[in-house]
């Protein structure tokens, strides 16, 4: 009997062998474990999304951020006389939408980028109608309140007055002047909810005087032409009892918003068009009233955002999702590569494969950025399957075995790719595909004696780690 036999025969039979049962449950423990370094991961992700974010709005604040439009509305003072010798005179602002608005908007669109981070930015022409009908007016006037219609204004507003490309201007029967701010009120904030004025969408409005025009019973057209810049959204709101709404861009991924999704729309590798048609009893807010009135209006907004396809961060970070899932399969692929030739592996070298597999996320997070999510995840994971294929080779000292590693690891990798862009199937699809895994593993092993165990011998094959032959993999 040589040195290693006498060796072997004199360990204790726990040292000698050990459980097969009992080594699966320290690979799905390892696998746990290895969940942790993800969190780490997770935390450069979020990093790296505050640190677009920050981008964003520093370049944002350049061009005028996401912008909101108040189409042409009449803004008339009234005072109410004091009813009494210690009354006061009481001021405010009445508002007389117009009964019918039509809009038509036109975005040219570009990438700003700062280092590695890229914000779309826009450039929007603006043509808005408007037709009003004072027959009736004021209808929801205060008690005692009196109209002042020679200081009247017709106002449009906008969300960020900084994005203006050029002046702003109005024609009133033919008559073209240029929009200045607003004399008989600046500003205003819309909300629907609340006091929370952080919640609320501030308007600059800007108005020109239509002295002659805006009298009792009149009834007159305006048009209203604006350029403005702004930055990953631009929305309407419904200004009128009836609007009527188009956007056109040239953007290819936009996303539709705000309190009404479009009626119609087109997109295609060219650009998008959509359009919204509000009546009167959807918009839910008054045709004319006190400042009060135009509360509500935020809700009415008609938004187009200009987004990416493929957000790296977002998508990273829906990955990371289904760490748990893939270091599963992963080691229990190597797992059965293990039992069924009865090549022992360390369970350090299965913490070096989850140790490739979270630096396959930190890959595809560097990468991505870079080039793109698709890119650098087709990147990204052919070096990790290489790298795992070409490890299950050295490990289990076989060129088939390396040849089947990275057949099925191509397939894993295949299924998180698919995970990511199902989206709203993703949770369907990884359920069924962790069955058929399961299944798959159920099936190959359904001959193993789980209390057999492994020789620590030379690495020979003990005869209970053998499956039977329908078995083998």
């Amino acid at each position: 009997m040589n040195d290693l036999s006498m060796l072997q025969s004199s360990l204790p039979v726990s040292i000698k062998s050990r459980s097969m049962g009992v080594k699966l449950i320290i690979v799905c423990a390892l696998a746990l474990l290895m969940t942790v370094p993800s969190f780490f991961v997770g935390g450069l992700v979020d990093d790296r999304t505050k640190r677009a974010g920050d981008v964003m709005k520093e370049i944002s604040g350049y061009v005028g951020g996401p912008q909101t439009f108040l189409g042409p509305t009449l803004a008339i003072p009234y005072s109410i006389p004091p009813l009494s010798r210690t009354d006061v005179a009481r001021h405010g602002i009445y508002f007389v939408f117009p009964s019918q608005a039509s809009a038509v908007v036109k975005t040219a669109t570009e990438e700003r980028r700062r280092s590695l981070f890229k914000v779309p930015v826009f450039n929007a022409d603006l043509k808005l109608d408007a037709e009003f009908d004072l027959t009736g007016v004021p209808a929801a006037a205060p008690e005692g309140a009196e109209l002042d219609w020679s200081r009247a204004e017709i106002v449009v507003g906008v969300s960020d007055a900084r994005g203006a490309l050029a002046d702003a201007t109005m024609t009133t029967d033919g008559h073209t002047s240029t929009l200045a701010p607003a004399a008989i009120v600046p500003d205003v904030s819309i909300g629907s909810n609340g006091d929370d004025q952080n919640q609320h969408l501030k308007l600059k409005l800007f108005g020109s005087r239509v002295d002659g025009v805006a009298r009792p019973n009149a009834q007159f057209k305006v048009t209203s032409a604006l350029r403005f810049s702004g930055a990953q959204r631009i929305a309407m709101l419904a200004y009128g009892k009836t609007t009527h709404l188009t956007v056109q861009g040239d953007w290819r991924s936009p996303g539709f918003d705000g309190g009404f999704l479009p009626a119609t729309h087109t997109v295609s590798t060219n650009g998008f068009s959509a359009e919204w048609s509000i009546p009167f009893i959807a918009r839910g807010v008054r045709a004319e009233g006190q400042s009060s009135s135009i509360n509500g209006l935020e809700a009415t907004a008609l938004g187009v955002s200009f987004v990416e396809v493929a957000d790296p961060y977002q998508s990273v970070n829906r990955s990371l999702k289904y760490v748990l899932l893939f270091l599963g399969l992963l080691f229990l692929t190597y797992f059965i590569f293990e039992v069924t030739t009865g090549k022992r592996v360390h369970p350090a070298q299965y913490v070096l494969v989850g140790i490739a597999q979270i630096i396959f996320y930190l890959l595809l997070l560097s990468v991505a950025e870079r080039i793109g999510f698709d890119y650098g995840f087709t990147l990204a994971g052919t070096a990790t399957v290489l790298l795992l294929s070409v490890n299950a080779a050295w490990i289990f000292e076989s060129r088939l075995q390396g040849v089947r590693a990275f057949a099925v690891f191509s397939l894993l990798y295949v299924l998180i790719y698919l995970l990511l862009r199902l989206e709203d199937n993703a949770l369907l699809v990884g359920a069924i595909a962790s069955f058929i895994a399961v299944s798959a593993v159920m099936y190959i092993t359904r001959s193993i004696d789980w209390y057999g165990s492994f020789s620590v011998g030379d690495g020979s094959d003990s005869q209970a780690a053998r499956p039977a032959p329908g078995g083998a993999l």
